[in-house]
């Protein structure tokens, strides 16, 4: 936003309290920004580690002599591995894009 959208009272001087209004606003998008940035790159991560995680699933299972457990495990590997590895392109994606502003 412009100093003008903080000017309340429409006399071109922003005075102490549209200052503050106008810093508080600015801190809260910072913060809101951070958390932001913060989620994003705890799922990438979450994802990294589930993509790392399944395949000893798929050991597990049949180490415990569960045939159908891993047989269903790889069944849905294909789909699973399509749709983390997006995920992840996502938040790279979209971090390159907002770091080139």
């Amino acid at each position: 936003m412009k100093k003008e959208d903080y000017d309340l009272n429409n006399d071109g001087v922003l005075d102490a309290e549209e200052r503050a209004i106008m810093l508080e606003d600015k801190r809260r998008s910072m913060e809101d920004a951070d958390a932001k940035r913060d989620a994003q790159r705890q799922m990438a991560w979450f994802s990294l580690t589930g993509m790392l995680v399944f395949p000893f699933g798929v050991i597990l299972t049949e180490y415990l002599n569960l045939p159908n457990a891993s047989t269903l495990l790889s069944s849905m590997s294909n789909i699973y591995y399509v749709s983390i590895a997006a995920i992840v392109a996502a938040y790279y994606g979209f971090s390159n894009m907002g770091g080139n502003k």
